[in-house]
């Protein structure tokens, strides 16, 4: 794990129709990859993950654990990368949003941080949107490929998202805070892929194609609270079971 940080040397101004724009510089946008996770080579060799679901408990998963990871990190940095590019030029890139200054391997997921302080309510939907655009690209693209190569990898990527005050630890190294307890409770909240938080993140704001996308509900998560908004993928709560969609309550 280690921060990633965007310095000045990493910009560069162009003119663009006879306006002046700051760009990131190709190879600095492109050094927010896996590797600033520290964890090596890890196609190579691998101890048993406890917690990393079902995949996990396959004869020989030290053989199939490696080579899954080494795809899906490779796979999601670049998504990440890609989604938000706004536009892109011969000196480097506009993009939708900031990316992540931090990102940790949590041994059965990723732990991504933004920094939303300078960043307005469009830029943080932009987030949103992206992993959510990211997901379905799991699904739609990644699993297939993967199936062709691993016995019964993850079939979908679960997302958690929430907004809130961070602290750091360590010198700076990691951090800690209530948001990222709630999106780690939120990526599995009753047979959810996608969720986020209500708490400064308005759907009804987000572009046209995406906010009749997701519904507000109220609902309990342990160890948070009994009555959070939440905001979810309507396609996907229409297809709960009744018994789950009953533990979600109208707003």
């Amino acid at each position: 794990m280690a921060t990633f940080k965007i310095e000045k040397s990493g910009l560069v101004t162009i003119k663009d129709s006879d306006k002046s724009i700051s760009v990131i510089k190709k190879d600095v946008y492109d050094s927010f990859n896996q590797d600033i996770l520290g964890l090596g080579k890890i196609q190579t060799k691998s101890k048993q993950l406890e917690g990393f679901t079902n995949f996990c408990k396959q004869i020989d998963p030290q053989l199939a654990v490696p080579e899954y990871l080494s795809d899906f990190l490779n796979w999601i940095f670049e998504e990440i990368r890609k989604e938000l590019i706004e536009k892109t030029y011969p000196e480097g890139y506009t993009t939708w949003s900031d990316l992540p200054f931090l990102a940790k391997y949590l041994g059965d997921g990723i732990l991504f941080l933004w920094n939303t302080e300078g960043m307005d309510d469009t830029k943080i939907q932009n987030v949103v949107i992206s992993l959510f655009e990211i997901c379905k690209k799991y699904t739609a693209e990644f699993y297939p490929n993967i199936s062709k190569k691993i016995i019964s990898p993850p079939t979908k990527l679960r997302c958690g998202i929430a907004r809130g005050a961070i602290y750091s630890v360590g010198n700076g190294n990691d951090f800690v805070g209530p948001c990222i307890n709630m999106s780690a409770r939120l990526q599995k909240l009753n047979a959810l892929t996608f969720c986020f938080s209500r708490r400064g993140i308005d759907p009804s704001q987000m572009e046209e194609t995406y906010c009749s996308d997701f519904i507000v509900k109220r609902v309990n998560i342990r160890g948070i609270g009994e009555d959070e908004l939440v905001c979810i993928y309507k396609e996907e709560y229409d297809g709960l079971s009744k018994e789950d969609q009953e533990k979600f309550i109208d707003v």
